[in-house]
């Protein structure tokens, strides 16, 4: 039985239903909306596992799921050394978002990374506390701002309407995932620069603990490199 694992609501779910569907697997969810349960018509042995888009990655490490869809953002969060973790089958085209690093749009002085850290330093002397950005993605952040030279923060978990921290004098700055930009602009947020750390976007992937010939079976019956 090969278990492919899928997010259980929303447009995301509507999508990768839709792409599975035109490669011959019939995907629904079964009973009620707020039941996570889900079959699977066109093909036998395969079993639909309904996961929030973040369980994904660690049900893909765990081998309890053989494949799973979810955003690359998640995975490369969520795994340390992520590509011996999961083998990433086939872009999906669509789910397009991009992690970001934004600051108050009064910020008029503050438009690059060094920008950021100038601001830093002096928000720490001014204050004597380190600026805090607002994020769900620590691992992805902390190694981009290390990589670029940018210490003098400190990272702040944020599990709501992170776009809404700064507002609510929670956090300095935020780094998010955005689509559009609107959000940001409704709260009077501008992106840095140079500031995009990831190009995010909706993946197939296969658990690297999953490699018998039935996952590699039906990947060629859908048409995709076993």
């Amino acid at each position: 039985m090969v278990k492919i694992g899928v997010p259980s609501k929303g447009r995301l779910m509507e999508k990768t239903f839709e792409w599975f569907g035109a490669r011959g697997l019939r995907m629904a969810k079964s009973g009620s909306d707020r039941e996570y349960a889900g079959v699977v018509e066109g093909v036998a042995g395969v079993e639909l596992v309904m996961l929030s888009a973040s369980e994904v990655p660690r049900e893909l490490a765990a081998g309890r799921i053989d494949l799973g869809v979810t955003g690359t953002d998640l995975v490369r969060d969520k795994l340390a050394d992520w590509d011996r973790q999961v083998r990433e089958v086939a872009a999906l085209g669509f789910g397009q978002a991009d992690l970001i690093i934004a600051v108050p749009a009064a910020w008029i002085d503050v438009d690059t990374l060094d920008d950021l850290d100038a601001a830093a330093a002096a928000f720490r002397a001014r204050h004597g506390f380190r600026l805090r950005i607002a994020t769900k993605y620590h691992r992805l952040v902390r190694d981009y701002l290390t990589a670029q030279g940018v210490a003098d923060y400190q990272l702040i978990d944020s599990q709501g309407a992170t776009e809404g921290t700064v507002k609510n004098l929670t956090a300095e700055a935020i780094a998010d995932i955005t689509s559009s930009g609107e959000t940001l602009r409704a709260n009077h947020l501008k992106v840095l620069s140079d500031a995009v750390i990831l190009r995010s976007q909706a993946m197939l992937y296969q658990s690297a603990l999953s490699t018998g010939p039935e996952v590699a079976a039906l990947l060629a019956q859908i048409g995709l490199r076993p």
